[in-house]
């Protein structure tokens, strides 16, 4: 299939002809479509905290993080161009489309937190900012928002751009990740621990932009900041191919990689070892004034985390005492399966006692996530659901819609009937009961993963997209849902959900 010079670029890429050909036959094989069993729901898979409840939850996060174990990761790898769909379009059309758009566009730029950086860059292109603009002229102004003579934000990723505006200046998403650590991450020293993973050509700005502002967040809120970039990795890359599953090739004769997707941001989270990680989006961030909500329920989440991994990590010590009797045993095997959800064989008791003991081991030593839900609103994305497993069980797992064929009898009713949204508001834990950091590629399911046609050079060719960060990635973990309030989850997918708000000052 590959020539020497192919598996020479291919061993380059930090990968091998193994993975490539496993990829290859993934395509061949198809995407596996997951079946679902029922959405998971309050009292049936999402935990909803009690009030009383929420004060214990918090001391055990704010003593785990006073202690050096929580970190902040945030996947900010992507640039905004999605964002500013409407507006490039409006660019390379000329204008918008009726006076309505425009006067709206006009109306609404004020009330950006990058308005007066636009005004700068329209003085220094000669145009007086104060003076209205006339139909036609949203040309000019659209080309000093998205192009590189002006404030260049199409090319730019959302961590740079700016989200909100407060009395003494306005703010980047990236700098609101930074106030959020320095709420619910800092240890007792004042140490924030956070980790971002940006693309390569983003690497340099994004570095920047956090030399330049760190020490007056680090002054503002008594902290230290010890933060940590990383770039995808080449080697997650995976191979495309053409219609008929066959190696693409461009021009230059090369095999074609393209990036794995979200998923391989796993190799970033495990080559990081922490402890605690607290995963969320770059633009999942609110101002100031609506911070306390999130604070407090990323503590709870984390707090939950804290308590349930106690009890689990104390049945794996136990269990791994080689004197531990039936009585442990038992106990552990009512953990698992009350508990964690995890389906034991149906002839587990009758089993000896050391094979029962290491069933367990398995069962139990599995890295752990608690995940934060909405109440679904109609967003589009990912949510809660049982998912059938090929032992007859049932495990907790976070679908997208593209991972469910609809066709198949009653799925499309199960997803339809779904109640809560999936935010991406993760507390994971990813250490085991020895303290050790788990090998999280172990955990993946490797075959949930998403399979899309693209083009190139013009052609039609296959990518493929590695399991997903929070979907297939995460698949065996033992995972917990807990409800969280939609005013934890103001994403900004457009332009627009700048105005909503959530985000306004």
């Amino acid at each position: 299939m590959f020539s020497p010079s192919d598996i020479e670029y291919i061993r380059s890429r930090g990968t091998t002809e193994e993975k490539i050909v496993s990829q290859i036959d993934r395509f061949r094989r198809g995407a596996t479509a997951l079946t679902l069993d029922r959405p998971a729901t309050v009292g049936d898979g999402i935990v909803r905290v009690a009030e009383d409840e929420k004060p214990r939850l918090v001391a055990l996060h704010d003593e785990a993080a006073g202690a050096g174990r929580c970190l902040k990761f945030v996947p900010a790898s992507g640039a905004a161009t999605r964002m500013f769909r409407d507006w490039h379009a409006a660019l390379n059309a000329g204008g918008f489309g009726s006076r309505a758009d425009f006067e709206a566009f006009v109306e609404s730029l004020p009330r950006y937190a990058f308005y007066d950086d636009l005004c700068a860059a329209l003085s220094k292109a000669g145009r007086d900012p104060a003076r209205p603009a006339a139909v036609g002229e949203e040309r000019e102004i659209l080309d000093c928002i998205l192009g590189e003579r002006g404030l260049h934000y199409a090319c730019k990723p959302k961590a740079l751009l700016k989200f909100h505006r407060y009395g003494d200046g306005a703010r980047t998403a990236l700098e609101e990740h930074l106030v959020e650590a320095a709420l619910y991450v800092k240890d007792r020293s004042g140490l924030c621990r956070m980790h971002v993973t940006v693309s390569a050509e983003h690497l340099a700005p994004v570095r920047e932009l956090l030399e330049r502002v760190r020490g007056h967040y680090e002054r503002r809120f008594g902290v230290r900041y010890e933060i940590g970039l990383s770039v995808q990795s080449e080697s997650t890359d995976t191979i495309a191919v053409d219609l008929d599953n066959r190696p693409f090739r461009g021009r230059d004769g090369r095999l074609l990689f393209r990036p794995g997707g979200h998923g391989a941001l796993l190799y970033n989270l495990q080559a990081i070892e922490g402890d605690i990680v607290f995963v969320k989006n770059i633009d999942n961030v609110v101002p100031d004034r609506l911070k306390d909500t999130t604070v407090l329920y990323k503590k709870i989440l984390g707090g939950f985390l804290v308590d349930l991994q106690g009890q689990l990590f104390s049945r794996l010590r136990a269990l791994a005492d080689p004197s531990a009797g039936e009585a442990v045993l038992d106990e552990a095997a009512r953990f698992a399966s009350g508990r964690l959800a995890c389906l034991l064989p149906p002839d587990f008791g009758g089993r000896p006692m050391k094979e029962r003991r290491e069933i367990l081991m398995r069962a139990l030593d599995r890295p752990l996530r608690v995940c934060g839900m909405v109440k679904n609103e109609g967003e589009p994305g990912g949510g809660p659901f049982w998912v059938r497993e090929p032992d007859g069980g049932c495990s907790l797992q976070i679908v997208e819609e593209v991972q469910v064929d609809k066709r198949e009898a009653g799925q499309a009713e199960i997803w339809a009937s779904s109640t809560h949204f999936n935010p991406v508001d993760l507390a994971c834990g990813v250490r085991d009961f020895r303290g050790r950091p788990f090998d999280l590629e172990r955990f993946v399911a490797a075959d949930q993963v998403f399979i899309s046609v693209k083009s190139h050079e013009g052609r039609d060719i296959k990518a493929l997209e590695l399991p997903g960060l929070w979907n297939g990635s995460m698949a065996h973990w033992h995972t917990v849902f807990v409800e969280v309030p939609i005013e934890t989850f103001n994403p900004v997918k457009t332009i627009d959900d700048l105005l909503r708000p959530a985000h306004r000052p």
